[in-house]
């Protein structure tokens, strides 16, 4: 599935278009609001109108996405390859919360 490529190569060009610091701060934001929609799925089944929740995280978080890619001036990275929607999340983990770096390495 990795195509043979580390995930510190698919980071490393997952982060080539993700330079402008408003593109930089809207995936900071939108890449746990995505992540969390989808962890909160199954409660929907549980409680009634949860969905709402779950539902506005997913949409809001995208939002966030593009306009962070309208800043950054290029398109989202899965539009050339689909494994990139999996590497956002890996990139938010190794630059918000260090994952992955050696401790003071984060950037």
């Amino acid at each position: 599935m990795m195509g043979g490529r580390t995930w510190d190569d698919w980071i490393d060009e997952y982060s080539k278009s993700h330079q402008h610091p408003m593109n930089k701060l809207t995936h900071s934001v939108g890449i746990p609001m995505i992540a969390l929609s989808l962890i909160l799925i199954p409660t929907c089944f549980f409680v009634t109108g949860f969905w709402k929740i779950p539902l506005a995280l997913f949409v809001i978080g995208w939002i966030l996405q593009f306009i962070g890619h309208y800043f950054e001036g290029k398109p989202p990275e899965f539009f050339k390859d689909w494994r990139f929607l999996f590497v956002g999340l890996r990139w938010w983990l190794k630059k918000i919360v260090g994952v992955g770096t050696p401790a003071g390495d984060r950037h």
